[in-house]
């Protein structure tokens, strides 16, 4: 029912994305139209499948139909006056009289049973409760025989189903015969243990019942207990039968319910008399033929249901599959053609799957929903099981290949981009046909092609062949061959719909919808037909209106080998509106009329912006195509022009030609001052102009072709022959010449000879790189340098300095309270080869700095924050300091080439601005940098240790190897250290905290403890899974103990504390130890040889230990939980109790109920188990029926309460009630109400708290997560007013 086809978590967008950049409206789309079958489905409300199966079957049972259809508005009223209060209306029967005119006459895929359904007084969550169809049957007659009360239809449903059993018990002794009928609307046959229909008939009707032994029968002719035999017969066959297949069954020894998926067959025609009472008449009078069967499929606690339903008045247009509708020889030479013209499929490949799977659909595009089961069909495997591991989704997988794929039909379907859905090919699907490409124009020889509009298909098996799978919304052709592929599996026939073959259709009903339906009807679909007709010529109108942008050719001209316009404000072109579902030459005509100046030829061809300019691709020549075919959507640019040239000058069109926009950089010397120069290259922003300035380098933006070679471009630049071309040198190493370095050099590389043939794009030029141009005689300047095919630039001059900022008060930070006249900046003029000692003493000198002081220079980052000072020892270059950027000159001494600058605080992490700094020799020892700092700020003592800080800025792991050098523990410049209290533990060591259980026994330790005079005691409230815990724990004391050790080590040093020396522990198994994580008492440390670290336990750890009155060895998936019975009658419980539960073989609901029964010697099925939520006060059922089918696996998951929903584990409370003395399920007691109420006051109070603050939905709680399980079942009713 609720099916997901490809089976994703994650939400997909593909679907959402208009195909070819058109924007579709799907809220607004109206329903498309029927699709090649010519029959309406109905749609499914989220659950209703069961309802739209026996619907359809109503409604091809042409003898119910007509009935409904004759009764009147005189007898059943009107829809408009049920609101009125002494009106009576029958709704029901005149909702069922709208839906199957609806059904038959209105063009639309599916329609809706939302009025019908109200009409049965269900909400709006029953159409998502699933139902059995079976029990809708009867209960849907039920309602309609009452809603027929009083009318001359009062007994149609006992006309057409009525039928009549009757029970025999014959005395063998007498022969005394009693008997008693019995009526059905419908036979409940078993499947169970039997292999077909009739044999199931036959054991109900003719086998007899023989009372004998101890079960006799008490006759009351004899008057006496005697033998007898008890037989049944059918004495009233109705014109229709339904029979109703036992498929669910209940298995005691598991205590579950199944599905019966063996064989079962039944006839296509049905002969009953053998199970008659009279069997005097023509086999006519007995013989039946199916019409219709209900299918389900799935298990027994959900599934899907659709029907197969034969077409008994040819209402719907019937076409054998397309495979199997041709002869013989012409699918072979199909077959053959297809080998021959067709490449190999590669399997392994999703995108050729893919694409041959929509290549080989008529209309060239294939419904999303139906994409996967075709993908199924073409390689056996799911696109999950094949593809999802590489390939992601198939949503996405789609998505990232748009340049083939496109959507349609507001992405419900997906085609070929090379090939559109045609309708000419074949009629579109009910999808497409809202959103169809072209006009649905097709020759006379298409139209003889399509079957239903001049002459009819002639079926292979005759006028029997019309059946139809209709699922829900989707209706399709299939074949009775198809029949028998029900008798068996997880989908298979469910209910079985005969007809007697005396009743024959009268020939004008045949292909005549309207047949019989009342003239009020027929009009309020013509009616709704128009509104469609209407809605969907305006979506279509609407849908297929394209954007295009034409670009007019007397408004650009040729240059940089792209069209640049001639004014800045014509760059964008005029826009236009189209119907993208016109041909090219009505947009030629088009555009004719908006220029009517133009003179000449004109062509369209597809253009593109590209940063060069305007290219032209392709030109349309063909005016008989759509736009659509044509390849033109939204927002395509389209030049019109007269096919040669522009402004008298060629334009090269194609791909091949389209252009690359280059950066022409060349030597300039100037005297400008305010050249803008960046890394030695001027920064010109404009395009095609110059930017002279002082001595540096220019540049220019330059367009040329593709396809033009390397030469052609120094040609096109006016370069003589022995000018040199470079290109940026992106191979070179830090340090060395590279344009992003410091030292104000970069490099290049001279383009080989042989390169001067190569085209821009075998170079792999793309736009915005750069090309250096030279002369010989520039090589003559000191500016370049030529060292094999690299040339260095060097910076000129005057390009050459650092700007050195003054701050005095050294900060973190940017200098907030700085007062504006105290920052003080000079240029000092640099090199990259200048020492950084000579730059500060430069500084210095010209700040007028007082002699002596102590002064570093240190950089700042993009944050404002200053970085650590740089070793004055190096040049500019080698420091990494780059030419024209900031050093601040701070007070402080600067860090020579072995040394490193380090931050550090004392205690805790350092707040911003509030570490203090330090320099250290790199190769000293983290001992003796620690000595250094607790120098440095007056500590002594060594019960201290450094530690990092962590990538959350808080305190992390301590430097374990107090004698490693700083280089060796990955210590850099700059990094932040923490000094704190506390000496190191042992490597490999774990320092673990110790907590007391409050067991009764234990009462005499605490309070000795408390005697001995410990004055600060520590306690510990601890949250407990259950409420069993009544007092506090207290601490006991640490243990350090290696993390090699096993827990049996464990439990030996722990009982060795002094504070445990009082408390009876006489072997470690009477010692039970639980880990505590975050104030909770989380799980119980099992395993006596696991060591600790296989247990995980880390340094720092709590642990809380418990005493025992017996020993205990938990194994790995023993459970120990602590077991609440109920007190009868009381909203209280007994004492809590523990309960090891071994869930190591089966960890299912039963086999815990199945231990509980053994503990207190109840019966399993008596016993009723919640579970305990501390945290919110309340107690989860747990159910024996949580067993789901996985949609992916198709087969059932295991239960396991270790897992979702429940998650048990140690020291979870279960709640148990014995149902056979205690009438009270409810679990809640008045502490968990009043807790309840508590929770409910704190989140009203942190509610206000957030208003009061006005903080906008910050406060707001977070909805719990519902524990996902089943829906409970619900009975079904259908409410029905009173007429009699």
């Amino acid at each position: 029912m609720f099916g997901n086809l490809f089976e994703e978590e994650e939400e997909e967008d593909f679907s959402a994305n208009p195909s070819r950049g058109r924007v579709t409206k799907v809220g607004d789309e109206p329903p498309p139209p029927r699709g090649r079958s010519n029959l309406c489905g109905i749609k499914n409300q989220g659950g209703t499948c069961y309802l739209n199966s026996l619907l359809q079957t109503l409604l091809f049972t042409p003898e119910f139909r007509e009935e409904l259809f004759s009764l009147g508005s005189e007898e059943l009223g009107c829809l408009e006056d049920k609101e009125k209060p002494d009106a009576k209306v029958r709704v029901i029967p005149l909702e069922l009289q709208r839906l199957f005119a609806s059904l038959l006459l209105v063009d639309q895929q599916s329609a809706s049973t939302a009025n019908l359904t109200d009409s049965f007084g269900w909400n709006s969550s029953e159409g998502t409760n699933q139902h059995d169809v079976q029990e809708l049957n009867r209960i849907l007659f039920s309602a309609l025989e009452h809603s027929l009360v009083g009318t001359s239809g009062s007994t149609l449903i006992h006309r057409l189903y009525h039928g009549t059993i009757v029970n025999s018990i014959v005395c063998k002794e007498c022969g005394n015969v009693s008997q008693r009928q019995e009526d059905f609307l419908d036979l409940t046959v078993c499947v169970c243990g039997v292999s077909s229909l009739e044999e199931a008939l036959w054991n109900m009707f003719v086998e007899e019942e023989l009372f004998e032994g101890n079960n006799l029968y008490r006759c009351a002719g004899c008057d006496r207990l005697v033998t007898a035999a008890k037989s049944a017969k059918l004495k009233k066959l109705p014109p229709f039968m339904t029979m109703s297949l036992l498929r669910f069954s209940f298995d005691f020894n598991k205590c579950e319910r199944y599905k019966e998926t063996g064989r079962y067959g039944f006839p296509l025609t049905i002969n009953l008399r053998p199970f008659c009472e009279q069997i005097d008449g023509d086999d006519s009078d007995f013989t039946y033929e199916l019409f219709s069967v209900i299918i389900h499929k799935g298990g027994c606690y959900g599934g899907h249901y659709h029907a197969y339903i034969r077409d008994i008045d040819h209402l719907g247009q019937w076409e054998p599959p397309e495979e199997e509708s041709k002869p013989k020889t012409q699918k072979k030479a199909k077959d053959n053609v297809k080998e021959t013209c067709e490449p190999r499929l590669q399997e392994d490949d999703p995108l050729s799957v893919l694409t041959a799977i929509i290549a080989q659909e008529p209309s060239k595009s294939v419904l999303m929903d139906h994409l996967g089961q075709k993908l199924m069909d073409k390689i056996n495997s799911s696109w999950n099981k094949k593809f999802r591991k590489h390939y992601g989704p198939i949503g996405k997988f789609l998505q990232s290949h748009n340049d083939v794929f496109m959507l349609v039909s507001g992405g419900t379907r997906v085609a070929l981009k090379t090939n559109p859905p045609s309708p000419v090919t074949e009629p579109p699907s009910p999808a497409d046909q809202t959103m169809t490409s072209d006009p649905p124009l097709a020759s006379d020889s298409d139209l003889a092609e399509k079957p239903g509009q001049d002459e009819k298909p002639e079926p292979e098996q005759g006028q029997g062949s019309h059946w139809f799978d209709l699922n829900d919304s989707s209706v399709t052709s299939i074949r009775e061959s198809e029949i028998e592929k029900q008798f068996q599996g997880k989908e298979s026939a469910y209910m079985l719909f005969y007809r007697k073959t005396q009743l024959h259709r009268p020939s004008e009903a045949l292909n005549n919808p309207q047949y019989k339906v009342p003239l009020h009807l027929i009009q309020m679909a013509q009616e709704e037909n128009r509104k469609l007709q209407q809605a969907r010529e305006e979506f279509e109108a609407t849908n297929n209106t394209i954007e295009l942008r034409l670009h007019l050719a007397p408004s650009y001209r040729l240059e940089n080998g792209a069209l640049q316009p001639i004014r800045a404000e014509q760059n964008g072109g005029t826009t236009m509106s189209f119907d993208r579902r016109k041909t090219v030459g009505d947009l030629r005509l088009a555009i004719y009329q908006m220029q009517e100046l133009w003179e000449g030829d004109m062509a369209l061809t597809v253009a593109k912006s590209l940063p060069a300019g305007l290219h032209l691709y392709n030109t349309i020549t063909d005016d008989s195509v759509s736009l659509y075919s044509a390849g033109i959507s939204t927002n395509s640019d389209l030049f019109v022009w007269n096919g040669r040239e522009v402004c008298g000058a060629t334009v090269l069109t194609g791909a091949e030609w389209e252009p690359v926009l280059l950066t022409v950089v060349r030597p300039f010397l100037g005297e400008d001052e305010d050249l803008q120069v960046e890394d030695g290259v001027e920064c010109e922003e404009q395009t095609g102009g110059f930017e002279n300035g002082g001595p540096g380098l220019k540049k220019e933006a330059r367009g040329f072709a593709g396809a033009v070679t390397l030469g052609e471009v120094k040609e096109a630049l006016g370069e003589p022959k022995e000018s040199v071309l470079c290109q940026e040198h992106k191979g070179a190493k830090k340090g060395e010449q590279g344009s992003g370095e410091g030292g104000g050099a970069s490099g290049w590389r001279v383009f080989p000879p042989d390169d001067m043939q190569r085209t821009l794009k075998e170079l792999s030029l793309k736009d915005g790189d750069a090309l250096l141009v030279l002369e010989p005689q520039s090589f003559d300047c000191s500016m370049f340098t030529l060292n094999g095919d690299v040339v260095t630039v060097t910076t000129p001059s005057d390009c050459r300095w650092l700007q050195v900022e003054l701050r005095p008060h050294e900060g973190r930070g940017d200098g907030e309270g700085e007062k504006e006249e105290e920052k003080r900046r000079i240029r000092v003029p640099a090199t990259g080869n200048m020492l950084l000692s000579e730059v500060k003493q430069r500084a210095v000198e010209e700040l007028q700095l007082p002699p002596g002081a102590e002064f570093c220079l240190r950089q700042v980052d993009c944050a404002g924050k200053l970085l650590p000072p740089v070793c004055e020892e190096v040049s500019v270059r080698d420091a990494g300091v780059r030419l024209m950027t900031t050093l601040t000159l701070c007070p402080g001494k600067a860090p020579k080439a072995s040394q490193i600058f380090l931050h550090f605080s004392v205690g805790a992490a350092p707040s911003a601005g509030m570490e203090m700094d330090i320099i250290v020799e790199n190769s000293c020892t983290v001992k003796e940098c620690l000595k250094a700092m607790l120098d440095a700020v007056g500590l002594d003592g060594t019960s201290w240790h450094l530690r990092r800080l962590d990538w959350c800025e808080e305190v992390g792991e301590p430097l374990m190897d107090e004698d490693a050098p700083l280089s060796e523990m990955k210590i850099s410049n700059g990094d932040t250290l923490v000094v704190t209290e506390g000496q190191l533990p042992p490597k490999g060591f774990l320092k673990l905290n110790v907590w007391l259980y409050p067991n009764p026994g234990n009462n005499l330790a605490d309070s000795k403890l408390t005697n001995e005079g410990h004055a600060e005691e520590q306690i510990l409230e601890v949250v407990t899974p259950g409420d069993w815990l009544s007092s506090p724990l207290r601490s006991v004391g640490e243990v350090e103990i290696s993390d090699e050790a096993t827990l049996e080590d464990l439990k030996t040093q722990v009982s060795t504390l002094s504070a445990l020396q009082d408390v009876c522990v006489p072997m470690i198994g009477f010692m039970r130890v639980w880990q505590l994580e975050g104030q909770r008492l989380a799980r119980i440390l099992r395993g006596q040889q696991q060591t600790l670290r296989k247990l995980k336990l880390v340094s720092g750890a709590d642990l809380c230990i418990q005493q025992l009155l017996k020993e205990e060895e938990l194994g790995p998936k023993e459970v120990l939980l602590t077991i609440k019975m109920g007190v009868p009658g009381e909203r209280c419980y007994y004492p809590a109790e523990e309960l090891v539960w071994d869930a190591s073989r089966d960890s299912s609901p039963r086999s815990l109920r199945t231990c509980l029964a053994a503990r207190y010697g109840l019966s399993p099925d008596s016993l009723l188990l919640a579970k305990y939520q501390p945290d919110k006060h309340t107690w989860e059922e747990i159910s024996n029926w949580s067993q789901q089918v996985s949609k992916k696996k198709k087969k059932k998951k295991t239960e396991s309460l270790l897992g979702a929903p429940f998650h048990l584990k140690d020291g979870d409370t279960i709640g148990v009630k014995n149902l056979l003395i205690d009438t009270n399920r409810d679990f809640v007691t008045l502490e968990d109400e009043q807790g309840q109420q508590l929770l409910r006051q704190q989140a009203e109070e942190r509610r206000k708290g957030v208003e009061a603050a006005g903080s906008d939905g910050a406060g707001s709680q977070k909805k719990s997560g519902a524990t996902k399980s089943r829906k409970p079942e619900v009975a079904l009713s259908i409410n029905v007013g009173v007429f009699r």
